[in-house]
């Protein structure tokens, strides 16, 4: 079966967790991915706890579907060894502070006059100009700069990070979108360009809806703990044994809601009359619904409301999620083969496409897994210059230990 990206050639320099997701979700649908490590590799290798022997989870997790060679970019060769690559690649994928490949010796203009076709990704902390251009960033700093801490945690509490990387992931995301719309466009004009990527964008997108009310408004939403500044009832309510999460704001859900849990007054009570006056008297509809809910267990609840159609879930941990029969589907969860490591269970794609779906093949690689076959078989380098790369060390092979 056809992949959708068969036949595109990815050269991924990026590190740590933005550029690696981009192009392992490249990768899973069918690109080729040739992951440039420096020596004793890059840093988000070591990005843990938990390890499995001395590999990151999390760098397991963000890099299957790669190859991979160890270039020395110190080594006064290493630069001409990325620029053979780069020649051969539909697209460049990089994550250094802007400039820092420019002084190397390999920018996108003087690439992309060799090879106009090319499309060079880069994905930054704040973006390619600016004041910002030059601070360093990482997924809890471009929170941190970008909003979103203020709008997350409890009304009274301390700012609270999203307790994933959520920079990091949407930036991945919206990277990949801007690469396959330059591949799209290249379709029609035979011309590459250049895609600029920044987190702290990729994070004022992903606050598309709390930003336009703070547009229209002029305050911010600020900390709403699990509930919605637009709507009422959208959040969490204790339960006797736990907490259940409701939306309920429609007005026939409304209505219908408050004839389940048996309070039908409070569909016609003035403060509750409408989206406008429940959100208005949150905290008060807060704890006349506490105390309902309070009755009953989760799963009471749950079924409950569910039978009436409302709208409403128990919050699932990650141990309750595995144990879950809806999520026991290999797409969803694939499992790949580590040569070290032997069988590893992942995080599929969730576009999932009839005719060119995602494929997990091969587990993340290790440092220089593949660094000859790599110059050899793409770069198409001569058997003995590469020999001499590896002795000079400008480029380093893995070599599986006996022990």
């Amino acid at each position: 079966m056809r992949s959708a990206l068969e036949g595109i050639r990815v050269l991924d320099l990026s590190q740590g967790a933005a550029g690696p997701i981009a192009g392992m979700v490249l990768g899973e649908y069918g690109a080729e991915i040739i992951k440039v490590d420096p020596p004793g590799g890059e840093w988000g290798r070591k990005l843990g706890p938990p390890f499995i022997q001395d590999q990151a989870a999390s760098y397991l997790g963000m890099n299957r579907d790669k190859r991979s060679i160890v270039i020395n970019l110190k080594h006064g060769e290493g630069v001409e060894v990325l620029r053979r690559l780069a020649r051969v690649c539909d697209v460049v994928l990089e994550s250094f502070r802007p400039g820092v490949l420019d002084r190397l010796g390999l920018s996108y203009e003087s690439l992309s006059a060799e090879r106009p076709e090319v499309i060079w990704c880069s994905i930054t902390a704040f973006g390619q100009d600016g004041p910002w251009r030059d601070k360093p960033g990482v997924d809890g700093i471009v929170q941190a700069m970008s909003g979103i801490m203020s709008v997350t945690g409890e009304p009274d509490g301390a700012p609270v990070k999203v307790g994933v990387p959520a920079a990091d992931t949407v930036g991945a995301l919206v990277a990949v979108q801007g690469i396959l719309l330059a591949l799209l466009a290249r379709q029609g004009t035979g011309r590459g360009q250049r895609v600029n990527v920044s987190l702290l964008d990729s994070m004022f997108m992903f606050q598309t809806v709390p930003w336009s009310m703070f547009q229209a408004s002029g305050r911010s939403p600020g900390r709403q703990g699990s509930a919605a500044p637009y709507a009422a009832p959208n959040e969490a309510f204790p339960t006797m044994d736990g907490y259940i999460m409701v939306a309920a704001y429609w007005p026939d859900r409304w209505r219908k809601f408050t004839e389940v849990i048996g309070r039908p007054e409070l569909a016609s009570d003035p403060r509750f009359i409408d989206v406008a006056q429940r959100v208005a008297n949150r905290r008060e509809l807060f704890e006349e619904l506490s105390r309902v809910f309070k009755t009953a267990s989760t799963d009471e609840w749950v079924e409950r409301l569910e039978s009436a159609d409302v709208v409403c879930a128990k919050i699932y941990d990650y141990e309750s999620l595995a144990r879950v029969d809806h999520l026991d589907d290999e797409q969803r969860f694939p499992v790949v083969y580590h040569p070290i490591l032997g069988k590893m269970p992942g995080v599929g794609m969730p576009a999932r496409l009839s005719s060119t779906p995602a494929r997990a093949r091969s587990a993340a690689p290790l440092p220089g897994e593949h660094s000859v076959e790599i110059l050899t078989e793409v770069a198409e380098v001569p058997t003995e210059l590469v020999d001499r790369w590896l002795a000079d060390g400008v480029v380093v092979q893995w070599e599986k230990s006996d022990e």
